[in-house]
């Protein structure tokens, strides 16, 4: 039966390469692809090259109106039956920067606005129109740890606040610095945990929400606002890191993420699946006061732009 997947985050990196496993595998999905601008429309051109459905919704991520633009646009085509019943969304659109201090349109600090507030955004506004069976998949990282063993010393561990404090700029000491733009993702993929488990409560039964980690992922678009000496050691020289257990090639991130979309790869809703498997996601992620405090928050802050 043909249905709709809704995916951000499609356009390069292990987004793009899911993408085309999904389509590839799954002839009945017809995958909404947002995208900046009118990067959708050559996006959507070359996914649906063999005959593929793939429509382009343009967004901002950035911007709470946008989002609220293109998800409006979506409910639309659901209501005017331009588009199949919505059983999927992937949020795998991730950001980070080189700092804590770079401000969205609505004030809110980037990474978290990207990160966070986007996809809460987004399921949201499209919750009504999804239909049993459907499963809603953000992709996280295991950063979130905060330990060597999963970050390697790479990117520091979380730090949490409050969250009306970590949607603002200079929310860590020293936002002006690398660091801080490191914790603010790291902070960012664990409040993504926190409200995956609030979906799972919060959502109809017959609504799955999970959490994607694919691990340490070289050679991806996620470092492309670092300096030209990141930038060309996470292209050039992490990616021989794929030929030992510590991370993950492109290749088998966007597989794994294409198998969780499908149903292939089975989990609860309120899962952690780390690569391939359900498994326990940190300790510190799992705390109702603080998830319960995001969702709030979250709703408070993205309310004046829903529908």
């Amino acid at each position: 039966m043909q249905h709709t997947v809704v995916m951000t985050g499609a356009s390069r990196g292990i987004g793009r390469i899911a993408a085309d496993h999904i389509l590839r595998r799954s002839p009945d999905v017809h995958l909404v692809v947002v995208a900046r601008g009118s990067s959708g429309a050559q996006l959507a051109a070359e996914l649906g090259a063999n005959g593929h459905a793939v429509t382009p919704v343009a967004a901002d991520l950035g911007s709470l109106d946008s989002v609220r633009s293109a998800a409006t646009e979506i409910s639309d085509r659901l209501d005017r039956g331009e588009l199949p019943p919505l059983r999927g969304f992937v949020g795998n659109a991730g950001m980070q920067y080189t700092n804590a201090l770079t401000e969205g349109p609505d004030g809110f600090e980037s990474t978290f606005a990207i990160n966070v507030l986007a996809n809460h955004a987004l399921v949201r506004l499209l919750e009504d129109h999804f239909v049993s069976p459907a499963r809603i998949v953000i992709t996280v990282s295991d950063t979130h740890f905060g330990d060597f063993k999963h970050n390697m010393g790479m990117v520091p561990g979380p730090a949490w606040q409050s969250p009306d404090v970590l949607a603002r700029t200079g929310a860590f000491p020293e936002p002006d610095t690398t660091t801080a733009g490191r914790t603010a993702y790291s902070t960012s993929k664990l409040a993504a945990i926190y409200l995956v488990h609030e979906y799972a409560r919060r959502l109809p039964a017959g609504i799955d929400a999970v959490a994607y980690n694919p691990g340490f992922v070289p050679g991806t678009g996620l470092t492309r606002n670092a300096g030209p000496v990141s930038r060309f050691a996470m292209r050039r020289i992490m990616p021989v890191m794929t030929l030992t257990p510590f991370a993950t090639s492109r290749t088998a991130a966007g597989r794994y993420l294409a198998d969780l979309v499908l149903g292939t790869t089975q989990a609860p809703t309120g899962s952690y699946v780390d690569r391939s498997r359900p498994a326990p996601s940190s300790q510190e992620s799992y705390d109702p006061r603080r998830e319960r405090e995001l969702w709030d928050t979250a709703e408070r802050l993205t309310v004046v732009h829903a529908a």
